[in-house]
């Protein structure tokens, strides 16, 4: 699985990065190092929910992940099906989770990165809501500046969610943690 997001310490904490703080839950949870560079990405193996994984942040920034993930999948001969794409979503209202079986990379340059290098829509996507629910005069400036400390909590909880998410994925299947998770993310 991979989970989206910039490179650098000046990105860390901002809505653009959702992804990498999922990929780094994951791997606390799990006891799994991803810290290998590895076709312009970070990884590191494990298990989770008693399943092999590999977890991975491309490096590439954003708007390029797909020219990393590709690479990496290729080499370790992983197909789409095998891929749990984690990453923000300004279409969707924050804090609020959804699940997908596979779509489109919409209007998130990133998952059309990764869409147009595999050449398929057919992977599973974990999409982390961040909009506001006003008006973005810059919705660049937006996602890539610090969360605000009042939403730290809600931020906390929100990775937790995705990496349940992932978790469900993993051990029962995409179907049946769309009903769990997308129903939850709605209320």
């Amino acid at each position: 699985m991979a989970g989206l997001g910039n490179p650098g310490e000046e990105y860390r904490f901002t809505p653009h990065n959702l992804g990498f703080m999922t990929i780094d839950r994951l791997a606390a949870q799990s006891g799994i190092r991803v810290t290998r560079p590895d076709s312009k990405a970070l990884v590191g193996a494990g298990t989770i929910e008693g399943q092999p994984v590999m977890l991975a942040k491309p490096i590439t920034y954003m708007n390029l992940s797909g020219t990393s993930l590709r690479p990496l999948m290729e080499k370790h001969e992983l197909t789409p099906r095998d891929l749990i794409l984690i990453f923000d979503e300004l279409d969707l209202p924050w804090p609020t989770l959804q699940i997908k079986p596979k779509g489109s990379g919409g209007t998130h340059n990133g998952a059309k990165s990764v869409v147009e290098s595999l050449g398929t829509r057919e992977f599973a996507r974990i999409r982390m809501g961040i909009n506001p629910g006003r008006p973005l005069a810059d919705a660049a400036e937006y996602v890539l500046s610090p969360f605000k400390r009042k939403q730290e909590k809600e931020l906390d909880e929100l990775v937790g969610l995705a990496a349940d998410a992932v978790r469900a994925v993993i051990a029962e299947g995409v179907e049946k943690a769309m009903t769990k998770f997308n129903r939850r993310a709605g209320s």
